[in-house]
């Protein structure tokens, strides 16, 4: 079901796509029932209901506050790499920002007065990060450093371009992004109902329906009255708190004062103008490790990559064409004492890796609660949102 241009541009980042209610009926647990378990007392919905009425939201405005925590298992070295500590401070630059989001927990200011509007305000003790859509342009501006990020849609592009597409740490650009990806790997029912934000909320809950994925579950509260993804929490399959917890600790859909959106640089700021081609730059955290670059298709990669699997259980295999003596102990001679692999790179496979070995031969897993990777000792990288097991059979199968 495609929604016309007008549709979409009304719905892409304040709600889910119309297309998302032709989720095929085999996908979704029709029964209306299920137990409120001491949330509030709401008509009856299915599935298939409850994703037709968050498609159907023509929510614009709102504004309110946030919180966003992530547990995604990562070694303090890595958490490293990924900027974790503190969204203000250092560059203003968009990217930089939303790289430092994949540990922790932030709070942050919410406005959005249709989709040529928005503003998102992290907050970091006393310091904040703003990044700010009006029309045209993008600015992001760190108070630690007194820096300016500035982007201006190419001309004839109109008014939504990528980087008012970064701003997707909202409970509600969360949810659009889960749902796009709902497929027959996935069954989604109904949960109990919530309070969030004060609002009542009905919970749409994605479970996979295959083995050996890392998630448990995604839950998604929705509003019982308007429809608005209110809540986003993503389950691990190893129990605990929530991987990602993403959701609105306060809100209100009146329309914001326009000056909400007015953003004029500090005197004496330093302003950085950022380009077209910037869109398509991608955060490399273990490419920008030494001597793992060529794991995970960096510049030095030199293999292919071939894709196992679907949905929740995918694979990628990836031959970077190192072979023997890609790990450390692997190989014979030197090789075997790991004296050809990089010592930050040996001191980052130590600290999270795990040896394993199967008809494939012999490896080590790098396991984060999400996402974990199989680095073989003839050069082949298996990974994914799979299990330590999952990942360790496909390899078997694919040697």
């Amino acid at each position: 079901m495609a929604a016309n241009t007008k549709t979409s541009r009304k719905v892409t980042r304040y709600a889910v796509p119309v297309a998302v209610a032709g989720v095929a009926a085999a996908t979704v647990a029709m029964v209306p029932a299920f137990a409120n378990a001491g949330g509030p007392d709401l008509p009856k919905v299915t599935a298939q209901q409850l994703i037709e009425k968050v498609a159907a939201s023509d929510v614009q405005q709102l504004s309110g506050t946030a919180k966003l925590s992530t547990d995604l298992g990562l070694p303090s070295l890595a958490s490293g790499l990924l900027g974790g500590g503190g969204v203000a401070g250092g560059s203003a630059d968009p990217q930089d920002k939303v790289a430092q989001l994949a540990s922790g927990t932030h709070t942050f200011r919410v406005a959005a007065d249709g989709p040529d509007r928005q503003k998102l305000t992290f907050l970091d003790g006393k310091d904040e990060y703003s990044l700010v859509h009006n029309g045209d342009d993008v600015w992001g501006y760190d108070s630690q450093s007194k820096e300016v990020f500035h982007e201006k849609a190419p001309e004839g592009a109109g008014k939504e371009h990528k980087t008012g597409e970064r701003m997707a740490a909202s409970p509600q650009q969360l949810a659009e992004e889960l749902l796009k990806s709902v497929g027959p790997t996935t069954d989604v029912s109904v949960g109990d109902t919530a309070q969030v934000a004060g609002r009542d909320a009905y919970q749409l809950v994605l479970k996979p329906r295959q083995g050996g994925s890392t998630i448990a579950s995604v839950q998604i509260a929705v509003d019982a009255g308007n429809g608005v993804p209110l809540r986003v929490q993503v389950l691990s399959a190893q129990g605990g708190k929530p991987i990602v917890d993403a959701g609105f600790t306060k809100v209100d859909f009146a329309k914001p004062a326009a000056d909400t959106f007015v953003f004029t640089p500090p005197k004496g700021a330093k302003v950085t103008e950022g380009g077209p081609a910037r869109g398509d730059k991608e955060f490399k955290a273990l490419e920008s490790f030494p001597g793992l670059d060529g794991l995970m298709g960096g510049p030095n990669a030199k293999g292919d990559t071939k894709v196992l699997g679907e949905g929740w259980a995918t694979i990628a295999r990836i031959d970077t064409g190192e072979g023997k003596g890609l790990l450390p102990g692997s190989g014979s001679g030197d090789k075997a004492k790991g004296k050809d692999a990089p010592k930050e790179a040996q001191q980052f496979l130590d600290s999270i890796g795990e040896k394993v070995s199967g008809t494939f031969g012999e490896g080590r897993v790098l396991s984060t609660r999400v996402v974990n990777a199989l680095v073989t000792d003839d050069g082949k990288v298996y990974v994914g949102a799979v299990t330590k097991d999952a990942l360790v059979k496909a390899a078997d199968a694919n040697k």
